[in-house]
């Protein structure tokens, strides 16, 4: 391994701090010869000291600040290079550097790049002006470097007039993946894209949504700003308060916004998460400002200084809270930390910057290793006169362990990655040229090499993408503190092509959980069964939290709006965390209801068997025979059963069977059960009529069995009719919030009013023909009842329409039955109750001859309305006038009028023997 050595004997009193620019090669910090030349520009120093506002000389002044952790990024630069020249990889042809301190100036960096763009082997350090650099041969080859992103864009915006290949170790700036404008740049980091997104879903992830963000005034700060704030917007995060900090530690202003922002923060109490892009030097300040002011928050820490050892070596930096960062990926150190342990000052190379280390390592002999640092940085403010002497070298040999600390192994790498990249294109280059030879090959030449090269590097492959990138990733770093120190700690990997997070150990599951249980967030969170409200319009991340509406629910927290259920089949209270199926609802068997009819039904059914029975052992009584005989009372009683059975039909799961069946079965026998008692009516009518015009018409018109069939047949082709184009069917109603109604659809209300209005229309007319027999003998009078039983069916279906009409829900069969039930029982009470009672408890008027009696009484009744057509009295006389119709008119005597009575007696009790021999079956009766 090659040494650094610095001369001892080419200073006796030399300086702790840098000295303004002489000439040139005072400019440059590190040098060592080679057959190609890699620039390199690193911010060595943190600012430039000046004692004006602003330049008012084009000089460039002595910088201050020595930054331990950039010096060992241009140690391992060097590093690198020598790796390469004491390896077969070039064949003998070795890399030279030239290495530049920046002192963070984007102007310092420019006047490099001049250098670095001066003619090769010119005495006169001259740039050429030419329209065509294609044979141009410059300084060097290539730039490692800058590590900021505004002096990056600008350096390479000179170094693009030779497409002179630059190549970052630490610039990722997303803008800088724009070939267009960037065109010879390339970098081996990630670029703020995946940085920014990252960040996002990690704060995503851990349940944070109002978060400041604290951002440096140049270009990396107000890109990553820009970009990051478009992350957040993608993962519905807000960002509360946005701070920007002058670019440059010169700037007065620089503490007075760093005060500005802790008042912010501190304002913003509910805001606990900061991500914050600035320099070290900006965090430094910033830290050690809020550790006076107790702040204590979460820090999401950027790549720029998320293991930054001058950080977390602030004293009481623990008080600041916790840090996340984000890191570059790090690679085997082994052989950087072999590097440094043997690190020497020797007379060799030129090396600057090794000079001023190891002076103001002298000036702190006496210093112990934890507060070394911070004497570092107070002596590398000012001049500071150091005289050579021979414990130089022991002391410095003794320090080696404290420059390790200060290594950050992320960037580190990346320069590794940088340098080998250039010189594994140089070889690929070079396999057909003589590359000691330093007039070999153009820079534009090795850039075209460059973006197509690939290596492996411990076990892994490198290459740049279409944009320059190297994608590598990040690690995800915690800062805790272990035995009274600060160590940043690997917490996990990001993958950026899947865009997640790789945790391997249960101990750092456990830290992000820990994490997540800081609350970060404008409003309360919203639990499962509510929604987000938005109350500013600016944010989406402040919000009241609202019920989710019936039918809608929401099973995350924080959800913006609750999602709607299947109304079809499902359904969801106020306030839910997830749909319910909804219950499927018919009138079941088992409903109390249901049951209630179920037992009437039953009921009506044994009313009808024991009537059966009664009329069955009284078959040859004047009550059954009256009644039409067994055949149509077993008729009537058949079609009673039918209905009462129907009703079962109405209950339990609807099928497409029973749903054509109940309408069908109900009409059919309703029908024949009216058109049977319409008979019967206008039987009793014609038995019982003395108008002779009225009898004659009775007589024609009374036809049993053709009327019965055409009355049935009539409804049977309405319900066949209905059955084959409309036919009722199942229907699953989802209208009801919670349930799904399982009815059945009548399929056409035209049929369905079409068969109840026909058997309305039968009853009605057997209503007249009953209402016109009203006055029969009263233990013989049918028609009287089947008048009443015909009221009540007219008077509950009546009530039906309406009811039916406005009834919703399981129970609208119900109502269908409750009217059946009512009807049948109405003509079936109505019908035959009578009659019963004659049979059981007035046996006695269950006799011929009770009978006869009766048909006696009627007939003397009816004899006397016949006679007496009109009466008068004679208040002067005191008789009785008669008007006799067929006297012409003239008045009667008492004595002529009991004559003519007799004489109408005896007609009608020989018409009314004849009558009711048709309704007693049996001898025509002749006389009384």
């Amino acid at each position: 391994m090659a040494l650094l050595m610095i001369p001892m004997t080419c200073f006796g009193s030399i300086l702790a701090t840098s000295q303004p620019c002489q000439t040139p090669d005072d400019f440059v910090a590190a040098t060592s010869p080679g057959h190609i030349m890699i620039g390199g520009l690193f911010a060595i120093h943190e600012k430039m000291l000046s004692s004006e506002d602003y330049p008012r000389r084009p000089e460039i002044q002595k910088c201050v600040g020595f930054e331990i952790s950039i010096f060992l990024q241009a140690l391992a630069m060097i590093h690198s290079i020598e790796m390469i020249n004491n390896s077969p990889l070039l064949s003998g042809v070795t890399l030279g550097y030239e290495i530049y301190d920046t002192c963070t100036e984007v102007t310092v960096a420019m006047a490099a790049a001049l250098r670095f763009l001066s003619k090769l082997n010119c005495s006169r350090e001259m740039v050429e002006f030419k329209c065509d650099y294609s044979s141009y041969m410059p300084r060097v080859k290539a730039v490692i470097g800058a590590g900021y992103s505004e002096i990056t864009m600008a350096v390479s915006r000179m170094l693009n007039l030779q497409l002179m290949p630059q190549v970052s170790y630490e610039s990722t700036a997303e803008i800088l993946s724009d070939k267009i404008r960037f065109p010879s740049f390339l970098r081996t980091v990630p670029s703020d894209f995946y940085q920014t997104k990252a960040m996002a879903h990690l704060i995503q992830k851990s349940g944070w949504n109002w978060i400041g963000i604290i951002a440096t005034d140049d270009d990396y700060g107000r890109l990553a700003l820009n970009t990051f704030a478009v992350q957040t917007t993608a993962n519905n995060v807000c960002i509360a308060f946005k701070e920007v900090l002058p670019a440059f530690l010169s700037d007065d202003t620089l503490e007075v916004r760093i005060n500005e922002t802790l008042e912010k923060i501190i304002a913003e109490a509910q805001v606990n998460v900061i991500v914050v892009f600035l320099r070290q030097s900006h965090v430094f300040n910033l830290f050690s400002k809020a550790i006076e002011r107790n702040i204590n928050k979460i820090w999401i820490a950027s790549d720029n200084w998320s293991t930054a050892t001058k950080i977390t070596t602030i004293p009481n930096v623990k008080k600041i809270g916790k840090v996340v960062g984000f890191a570059f990926r790090r690679g085997n150190m082994s052989s950087f930390h072999s590097f440094l342990q043997h690190l020497h000052i020797f007379p060799s190379e030129n090396n600057k910057a090794l000079h001023e280390y190891a002076m103001l390592l002298s000036a702190c002999t006496h210093v112990k290793n934890s507060d070394l640092s911070q004497c570092i940085a107070n002596h590398s403010q000012g001049t500071l006169a150091y005289k050579a002497n021979e414990d130089m070298e022991k002391n410095f040999s003794l320090r080696n362990d404290f420059l390790w600390d200060y290594t950050e192994p992320g960037l580190v790498h990346s320069i590794q990655l940088a340098v080998l990249a250039l010189g594994y294109a140089i070889r690929d280059l070079c396999q057909a040229r003589d590359c000691q030879n330093p007039y070999a090959f153009q820079p534009w030449e090795l850039l075209d090499v460059l973006k197509n090269v690939t290596f492996i590097d411990e076990g892994n492959l490198f290459h740049f993408d279409a944009h320059g990138d190297m994608n590598t990733g990040y690690d995800i770093v915690l800062w805790k503190e272990i035995d009274g120190h600060m160590t940043i700690t690997k917490m996990a990997q990001y993958d950026l092509r899947n865009d997640v997070f790789i945790i391997t150990d249960q101990e750092t599951k456990n830290e992000f959980k820990n994490l997540k249980q800081i609350q970060s967030k404008c409003s309360k969170e919203c639990t499962p069964g509510q929604m987000k409200k938005t109350t500013r319009s600016q944010h989406i991340c402040c919000y009241e939290c609202v019920n989710c509406p019936e039918n809608h629910y929401s099973n995350q927290t924080d959800m913006d709006h609750c999602l709607l259920c299947n109304n079809e089949t499902h359904w969801a209270p106020v306030r839910s965390t997830r749909c319910f199926e909804k219950e499927v609802e018919y009138l079941n068997w088992t409903d109390s209801l249901a049951v209630l009819l179920l037992a009437l039904s039953l009921l009506g059914i044994m009313f009808v068997l024991a009537i059966g029975i009664i009329f069955t052992r009284n078959l040859n009584t004047p009550v059954v025979k009256s009644s039409g005989g067994l055949l149509v009372c077993y008729v009537i009683l058949l079609c009673h059963f039918l209905n009462f059975a129907s009703t079962g039909f109405f209950i339990g799961e609807p099928q497409d069977f029973t749903c054509k069946t109940r309408q069908t079965l109900f009409g059919v026998s309703f029908t024949l059960c009216i058109s049977c008692i319409l008979m019967k009516s206008l039987k009793i009518l014609l038995a019982f009529s003395f108008d002779p015009k009225l009898q004659s018409f009775l007589k024609c018109l009374y036809q049993p069995i053709p009327i019965i069939f055409t009355c049935t047949g009539i409804q049977v082709v309405i319900c066949t009719i209905w059955l084959i184009f409309a036919a009722p069917a199942v229907e699953e109603n989802i209208s009801l919030p919670r349930v799904i109604l399982l009815e059945c659809e009548e399929g056409s209300i035209l049929a369905f009013g079409t068969m109840l209005g026909y058997i309305a229309i039968l009853a009605f007319i057997c209503f007249i023909f009953a209402f016109k027999g009203r006055k029969l003998p009263e233990h013989y009078n049918e028609a009287k009842f089947i008048t009443f039983g015909m009221l009540i069916y007219f008077i509950a279906w009546i009530i039906f329409i309406p009811v039916y009409a406005t009834t919703f829900g399981k129970y609208l069969p119900a109502v269908e039955i409750i009217v059946i039930l009512i009807s049948n029982y109405g003509i079936l009470c109505c019908t035959f109750f009578p009659k019963c009672y004659v049979i059981l408890c007035r046996q006695e008027a269950n006799t011929k001859s009770a009978f006869l009696k009766m048909i006696y009484s009627y007939s003397s009744q009816a004899a006397s309305s016949l006679a007496i057509s009109h009466v008068s009295l004679d208040s002067t006389n005191s008789n009785i006038t008669m008007t006799d119709p067929s006297s012409g008119g003239r008045s009667a005597t008492r004595q002529e009028s009991k004559d003519l009575q007799a004489q109408a007696f005896a007609h009608i009790c020989r018409e009314n023997a004849t009558r009711v021999s048709k309704i007693l079956p049996r001898k025509r009766i002749s006389s009384i």
